[in-house]
């Protein structure tokens, strides 16, 4: 165990100089950390994410659009939140975009700006960065610094970045706080916020994501709780301890949802007590709706989502 360690510490010695991506006009990082004019008035503190509506979703990146319903483009995606919701704050993912050339990324910025949308949050694919594996986790920041430069061309003041480590493997705090020290200084210079959620049971288990945080202590860094998904691990009274851990280091972004489907087993999420454990932490930012389809319907269901959280916001 003690000649692993030895030998990680000399990769990250090896990759300690080298520098993520760089990107034209990103200069000066960001030291004072991010500011953003949150609103106040309840519908415009939410947002709709674009992954409960996957199967409508055309792009050669989702995996999860399933034959039968009928096809948009992301770039169709605020717009129709707009006429289906009325809100106008969107949480899309990456994956779902058709392309990540800049000429398409303006389009879809023009997009938004058409329907008088904003985005909020883009969620990013992989993430290797709790490996001990320092060439694996290497080429996740390169990647991720890419994926940043995305976000900003978009407009978007944040990602959520997913935190994995390859099979068989334990995450390991020391990794991931390294290498998402390194992300979160290039994204600091975009002036993206790159946010961790409370997804996979492993390696994005919400006190490991606090520990690394913590550990980071950069302004850059932060906590996107999600209000059901450690629900199937802590059970419904853990998971509101989770989320209140998470909660803490949280800035612009938090998933709403009111009940999780896992193995089998549904797991109900208490909303009122998911906002008082955010009106008890000052949490100032966006609430994305992130309904749990399941073979649902995702309309109905985020409508009813809107709804709840609406009351609870008022």
């Amino acid at each position: 165990m003690h000649t692993l360690r030895r030998d990680f510490l000399k990769q990250l010695a090896i990759f300690a100089g080298a520098c993520c991506v760089s990107a034209e006009g990103s200069a000066q990082s960001n030291s004072q950390g991010p500011h953003l004019e949150f609103p106040t008035h309840p519908r415009d503190r939410l947002a709709v994410t674009s992954w409960p509506f996957r199967d409508y979703i055309q792009s050669p990146a989702n995996r999860g659009k399933k034959l039968g319903p009928p096809s948009m483009d992301i770039k169709e995606f605020p717009a129709m939140v707009v006429e289906k919701f009325a809100v106008y704050n969107i949480n899309p993912l990456l994956n779902h975009f058709s392309s990540t050339d800049p000429a398409y990324l303006e389009s879809f910025r023009e997009a938004v700006a058409k329907a008088r949308s904003h985005v909020v949050d883009l969620g990013l694919p992989g993430g290797y960065f709790a490996t001990t594996d320092a060439a694996t986790a290497e080429a996740a920041v390169k990647d991720s610094c890419k994926w940043i430069d995305s976000a900003a061309t978009i407009g978007s003041p944040s990602v959520r970045q997913h935190l994995s480590v390859q099979k068989g493997q334990k995450p390991d705090v020391d990794a991931a706080a390294t290498h998402l020290a390194r992300l979160a200084d290039y994204a600091g210079k975009r002036n993206v916020v790159v946010n961790l959620e409370n997804d996979s049971a492993v390696a994005e288990d919400p006190y490991f994501i606090v520990s690394v945080i913590e550990k980071v202590n950069h302004p850059y860094l932060r906590a996107l709780p999600d209000f059901g998904n450690s629900s199937s691990k802590y059970g419904e009274e853990g998971n509101e301890k989770a989320v209140a851990a998470m909660l803490k280091h949280s800035f612009n972004m938090c998933h709403v949802k009111s009940e999780v489907q896992l193995d089998g087993k549904t797991y109900h999420v208490d909303l009122k007590k998911m906002f008082e454990l955010a009106r008890q932490s000052s949490y100032p930012g966006y609430f994305s709706m992130e309904f749990d389809t399941n073979g649902g319907d995702p309309f109905a269901g985020t409508t009813k989502l809107i709804d709840e959280t609406l009351q609870y916001l008022a």
